[in-house]
């Protein structure tokens, strides 16, 4: 049987880089004025369900294989740390955020787990886990197309324009980096963007699964879930339905 994972070694180096983060320099990106309150409120909910979400991914995880962590940040630290010392998997997260990079790898300086600020579709090789969280969804970075997704479009102010043109951003970034995943295999991502993942799979006629159970995460709100991806998997969500 296999032992509960984050083991006691991880999950205390978890605590050890939380504790070690440089949180006046996060404060700024996550936050335009008030960042050193947000990490006094988020801090904590972000390492505890971030040890839950690793706990879970530890159950669809083979050991020694290799994972693609796109737009990764501090609430992936508890699943990288799992994957890379409990199950001896390769991890590369990637960043664009160049700031918050430089401050996770310090704090990560003695551990296998380095963060790159490249574009994930420049990853070499092929994955058995894709990480994909709040990337697709990003209301900053996708303020046209983000609404929808949350139901709070308004119709009076709503440009199809601009909408379109997110659009195709988005499915560019499915595009690129989807067919890095080796099939079968696992995705990870919020229960809003399991329709962009859904709809390159309906694409390229390739079946999956999502998985029923869900996890609450501390930063963005939006629940994570699980992927099967491939010939494995019994495609039993419609097109475009959540």
């Amino acid at each position: 049987m296999m032992p509960r994972l984050p083991s006691r070694p991880t999950t205390a180096a978890i605590a050890d880089i939380f504790a070690r983060l440089d949180y006046s320099t996060l404060g700024p990106v996550y936050c335009y004025e008030g960042g050193d309150e947000f990490w006094q409120a988020k801090r904590q909910p972000c390492e505890r369900l971030g040890k839950r979400i690793a706990r879970a991914l530890a159950e669809h995880l083979a050991p020694h294989g290799r994972s693609l962590y796109v737009g990764a940040g501090v609430a992936e630290l508890p699943p990288l740390l799992m994957e890379a010392l409990d199950l001896q998997r390769e991890v590369e997260p990637y960043n664009l955020r160049r700031t918050e990079v430089a401050a996770i790898n310090r704090a990560c300086q003695s551990l296998p787990v380095r963060f790159r600020s490249l574009d994930a579709a420049k990853a070499k090789g092929r994955f058995d886990h894709l990480w994909m969280v709040s990337v697709l969804n990003d209301p900053e970075r996708f303020p046209h197309l983000a609404p929808l997704s949350y139901g709070t479009a308004d119709p009076v102010t709503f440009d199809p324009r601009q909408f379109e043109r997110q659009r195709r951003i988005v499915r560019s970034i499915v595009d690129r980096v989807m067919p890095k995943l080796r099939l079968p295999g696992l995705v990870t991502t919020s229960t809003e963007e399991v329709v962009w993942i859904a709809d390159w799979c309906h694409r390229k006629s390739i079946p999956y699964r999502v998985e029923r159970e869900q996890f609450p995460t501390a930063l963005v709100g939006d629940p994570v879930c699980f992927m099967r991806i491939g010939a494995a998997a019994t495609n039993t969500r419609g097109r475009g339905t959540r």
